[in-house]
C-alpha cells in the first residue's frame, strides 16, 4: 500500500505545475504550451482529489474508488488537451485507475454480503435469549455438559446470532504458500445462516471471497482482483459441506447453541460424541473429541467436500483447535487449523486465529 500512497501523491503534486504556470506563480520549463486561469485552477482541483483519493484509500472508506476514478476521469482530460507535455502522466493513471477498478469491485462483494446480513438483523433476530442452565444441558453426553461449563456457556444468555472476525492463511495445495486473509462472518441461529466475508492476496494481487449459507442452500465465490471469478461453487454437495461449516461454528464459536433441537446427541466414550445436525432436508454429522476437563479439541466430519467449484472430493474434514482465550466472557479455542485428511496424507489449507467475538448483536457492526 505505502508505494501506491507514494505514487499517488507524486502524481498529485505535478498537477500543481499547471496551476503554478497558469498564474505565473514560478518559472515553469515542463509546459511548454500556454495554460488558462480556468484551466491552472483544474490542475490544482486535481492535485487536491488526488490527495483525498489517498487518504480515503489510506483508511479504507469504502467509497474511496469512486473518488480514485472520477479524479482520473478528470486528470486525463487534462492530460489530453496538454498531450505533448503531460502525456507521461497517463502512466500514473492507468496504475491509479486500475487500483480504483479493483476496490471498486471489492466494494460491490461487500455490499452483496452486507445486503445479507442486514436482511437476517430485520427477519432473523428475534430469538429468545433468557438463560442457559443446568437444566437445558442435562440431555447432553457428559462431556458435552462439560465442555458447556468449560466454556462458560451455563449461566450466559442463550445465542441468537454472533459476529467473528478472524486473521490467518488460506492455501488451495499443499505446495501453495498461505495466503494472508482477513476475515469477518456472522450467523444467525433461530433459521440457520452463515455469512463470511474473506480478503487475502495471492502473489500480490487481491481477492475476495465470499460464503453465503441461508435457507439450506450455498454459495462460494472467490474473486481474483475482486472482479475475475476463480470460484464459484454451489449445488447439493455445496449445500451441505456449508451445513457441516455451520455445525462447526457452532461446536467451536457458539457451544451454547448445542442444545439446539435440531442436534442429535451419541455418546462414544468418555471424551468422544458423535453430533449430528439436521437443517431442512440436510443432515450432517461430526465426531468431537475432549479432553478429559471437558475442552475441545477436535472436531472431524466426513460430510464435507474440498471443492474449487468444478469438482468435488469428500475427505474427512477436521479442525484441531487450541490456544483458549477469554471472548466476550466465554472461554474459546483462539487458533483453529483447516485439514482435510487425505489418502496421501494429512492436507492443513488454513490456519485460523480469532481476532473477535460478539454475541447477540441487534444490528450489524462496522469493520474495526
Amino acid at each position: 500500500m505505502i508505494p501506491f500512497i507514494i505514487l499517488l501523491l507524486l502524481h498529485a503534486l505535478i498537477h500543481l505545475i499547471g496551476f503554478v504556470k497558469a498564474f505565473n506563480l514560478g518559472p515553469v520549463t515542463a509546459l511548454t504550451i500556454p495554460v488558462s486561469k480556468t484551466a491552472g485552477v483544474a490542475w490544482l482541483v486535481v492535485t487536491l482529489l488526488f490527495i483525498l483519493f489517498g487518504l480515503l484509500f489510506y483508511t479504507g472508506n469504502k467509497y474511496a474508488w469512486l473518488t480514485g476514478i472520477a479524479t482520473v476521469v478528470v486528470s486525463q482530460a487534462l492530460i489530453i488537451f496538454s498531450w505533448t507535455d503531460a502525456k507521461f502522466g497517463t502512466i500514473p493513471n492507468v496504475i491509479i485507475l486500475s487500483v480504483a477498478v479493483v476496490s471498486w469491485g471489492g466494494f460491490l462483494l461487500r455490499e452483496k454480503f452486507d445486503g445479507y446480513v442486514e436482511k437476517d438483523f430485520s427477519v432473523n433476530n428475534n430469538m429468545s435469549t433468557e438463560i442457559l442452565t443446568e437444566n437445558d444441558i442435562a440431555h447432553l453426553p457428559p462431556i458435552v455438559q462439560s465442555y458447556l461449563r468449560y466454556t462458560k456457556s451455563v449461566g450466559q444468555p442463550r445465542i441468537k446470532n454472533f459476529r467473528a472476525t478472524f486473521t490467518g492463511g488460506m492455501r488451495s495445495k499443499p505446495s501453495d504458500e498461505f495466503m494472508q486473509l482477513q476475515s469477518v462472518q456472522y450467523n444467525f441461529c433461530s433459521q440457520p445462516s452463515r455469512y463470511f466475508f474473506m480478503t487475502a492476496a495471492k502473489m500480490g494481487l487481491p481477492a475476495t471471497g465470499v460464503h453465503i449459507y441461508q435457507n439450506q442452500t450455498a454459495t462460494f465465490e472467490v474473486k481474483m482482483l475482486n472482479w475475475f471469478a476463480v470460484v464459484d461453487a454451489k449445488g447439493n454437495k455445496m449445500n451441505q459441506s456449508e451445513t457441516v461449516t455451520l455445525l462447526n461454528d457452532m461446536c467451536c464459536i457458539a457451544p451454547g447453541t448445542l442444545v439446539d433441537d435440531r442436534l442429535k446427541w451419541e455418546n462414544i466414550n468418555d471424551t468422544t460424541a458423535r453430533v449430528t445436525l439436521t437443517n431442512g432436508d440436510i443432515s450432517v454429522s461430526a465426531e468431537l473429541y475432549f479432553s478429559k476437563n471437558g475442552e475441545l479439541q477436535n472436531f472431524i466430519s466426513k460430510d464435507r467436500y474440498h471443492t474449487d467449484g468444478k469438482i468435488y472430493e469428500n475427505y474427512p474434514w477436521a479442525t484441531p483447535l487450541s490456544d483458549y482465550r477469554m471472548l466476550s466472557g466465554y472461554l474459546l479455542p483462539g487458533k483453529a487449523k483447516l485439514i482435510y485428511q487425505r489418502p496421501d496424507g494429512d492436507f492443513t489449507y488454513g490456519e485460523l486465529e480469532y481476532k473477535s467475538v460478539r454475541f447477540n448483536l441487534e444490528k450489524m457492526e462496522m469493520d474495526r
